[in-house]
């Protein structure tokens, strides 16, 4: 896939022109563009997640000279795996596997926060980890989810080993607590509110530790930074009016959201309740993207916690 410098339409040609020439020619422009054209960025997302549905309007609140393509994968590694290849120009994806990333030195970086929770740690009436010794615990691995409950499980004085963690898709995760595979969860949305309305309970608040909330960002390439920092700009731009509209008007988007997605929408309305949309780069979440990188060494899933210079690029957030 081309970079987003080289996939240019003019603006003056009719949208069925355009896409024949974004589909077969291409060049390359000055840094950002000039002022008669506009430069095709590829965003990746995932499915299904209303915390992740922020690129489905870019194209409304877009920054004059930039539009947006949005491609959908499975699942947050998948969105680093693609960062990496250049199969992606940006994504709005998971703060923990981007970190994992830049521990091994991929040249990611977040550029905007993107929402805080969406996480939930659910059971079938228990109400402390104690009252969980030895049951099966199902687990998002890698996740900003399993780090919070390991953290539990060490604030709680237990191990790992007193529980069976089980590790298991995060489409999966719903339908495995209501089958009775499994004792709990801690996972993430619509799974959680899916749970919730199937009669599951939240066995301890996941965002208690010292990762708090942070949960996803808008992460794009290093080079495309020190490359490109104007259309960067301009995509953080749009991030953030696009964040902004939607913090402020769920009523209107959220049944775009069913349409596109399918599902019930008071599970989605649920799951609009348990996550917090954010573009900034606080003081605050820089310090729990730190928390978060010293964790996942301490547990042993990062071999070294990578400094939060080089985790995220505070330049162009809001």
């Amino acid at each position: 896939m081309s970079s987003p410098r080289t996939r240019l339409l003019a603006v003056a040609v009719t949208a069925t022109t355009a896409a024949l020439l974004l589909a077969g020619c291409s060049s390359s422009p000055a840094a950002g563009g000039s002022d008669d054209e506009t430069v095709t960025v590829t965003i990746g997302t995932l499915r299904g997640q209303p915390h992740f549905y922020q690129p489905f309007l870019y194209n409304d609140y877009a920054v004059d000279g930039v539009e947006f393509e949005v491609v959908t994968l499975d699942t947050t590694p998948a969105l680093s795996d693609a960062l990496a290849a250049g199969s992606i120009d940006f994504a709005i994806s998971g703060v923990t596997p981007t970190i994992s990333s830049v521990s091994q030195d991929r040249d990611l970086t977040i550029v905007a926060s993107a929402a805080d929770g969406g996480s939930g740690f659910i059971s079938n009436g228990e109400t402390s980890l104690d009252d969980l010794v030895g049951e099966r615990i199902g687990i998002v691995q890698g996740s900003a989810q399993e780090v919070a409950l390991r953290l539990l499980i060490d604030d709680a004085g237990l191990t790992p080993e007193d529980f069976d963690l089980a590790v298991i898709p995060v489409p999966e995760m719903a339908s495995a607590f209501m089958a009775g595979d499994i004792a709990a969860f801690m996972g993430v949305e619509i799974g959680v509110s899916i749970a919730k309305a199937a009669g599951g309970t939240e066995v301890l608040d996941p965002y208690s530790t010292d990762i708090g909330r942070v949960n996803i960002g808008l992460v794009t390439t290093g080079a495309l930074v020190e490359e490109d920092p104007e259309l960067v700009q301009r995509v953080v731009d749009t991030h953030a009016a696009t964040t902004a509209y939607m913090a402020d008007n769920i009523d209107e988007w959220l049944p775009g959201m069913v349409e596109e997605f399918g599902g019930d929408e008071e599970v989605f309305t649920s799951a609009l309740e348990n996550f917090w949309l954010r573009s900034d780069l606080s003081d605050e979440y820089v310090a729990q993207l730190e928390a978060l990188a010293t964790a996942m060494t301490d547990i042993g899933l990062i071999d070294e916690a990578p400094a939060a210079e080089d985790i995220v690029d505070t330049t162009f957030a809001p």
